[in-house]
C-alpha cells in the first residue's frame, strides 16, 4: 500500500489547532491482519512482531515520522522528553512523551483513557499524553506541559486536544 492511500485508510480525527503538525487520533482500521485486526502499534501484545511493524511503519508515513515512539504506559504522572529514538529502542515507562525533534512521531495507545496531544507550534515542540483517571487525578497533564516547558514551549501558545475516550455513562 503506497504512503498516500496508508493516509486514507488511516481516517484519523485531527484538529486545526495542532497544525501545521502532522498529528491524528488513529482508529482501529487500517492495519494489518493481527489477533486484534487493528491498526495495534503496541510492542507488549500478542500480535506478530511483523504486524506490528508494519502498522508503526503505516503510522510514521502518515505522520511523516522517521520513527514513532510509545511509551509503556503504566498510569503515571511521569513524562519524558525524547531527544533521539530509533525503533528498536526499548519502551520507556512513562504516561507522556514530548519532544522537539523533527522526525520523531509520538503516541500513546488509549481505549477507554484519554489520549491528549499538544503542540507549541512557534517553539515546534509536541507532546503526547495518556490520561487515565489515575494519570489525570496525578496531573500528567501538567507534567507534560512542564516537559514541554522545558525544551522551550511557551505556555500561553500551548495548545491540547483530547481524543476520543468512554464516558461514565458506558460503564
Amino acid at each position: 500500500m503506497t504512503d498516500d492511500r496508508v493516509r486514507q485508510a488511516l481516517e484519523p480525527l485531527t484538529h486545526d489547532s495542532l497544525s501545521p503538525h502532522p498529528h491524528g487520533f488513529l482508529p482501529a482500521l487500517g492495519g494489518v491482519d493481527g489477533i486484534y485486526e487493528s491498526l495495534n502499534t503496541g510492542r507488549g501484545s500478542d500480535d506478530a512482531a511483523a504486524a506490528i511493524a508494519e502498522n508503526r511503519r503505516r503510522v510514521c508515513a502518515y505522520l511523516s515520522a522517521r520513527v514513532l515512539v510509545t511509551p509503556h504506559q503504566v498510569h503515571s504522572a511521569k513524562a519524558v522528553y525524547i531527544k533521539d529514538a530509533e525503533d528498536d529502542m526499548p519502551a520507556i515507562e512513562a504516561d507522556a512523551l514530548v519532544t522537539d525533534r523533527p522526525g520523531i512521531g509520538l503516541g500513546v495507545l488509549a481505549a477507554d483513557c484519554a489520549p491528549v496531544l499538544l503542540a507549541d507550534p512557534q517553539a515546534g515542540v509536541i507532546g503526547a499524553a495518556h490520561a487515565g483517571w489515575r494519570g489525570a487525578f496525578d496531573n500528567i497533564l501538567k507534567s507534560c506541559v512542564d516537559a514541554m516547558i522545558e525544551i522551550g514551549a511557551a505556555p500561553a501558545r500551548i495548545r491540547a486536544v483530547v481524543g476520543p475516550a468512554i464516558s461514565g455513562s458506558i460503564l
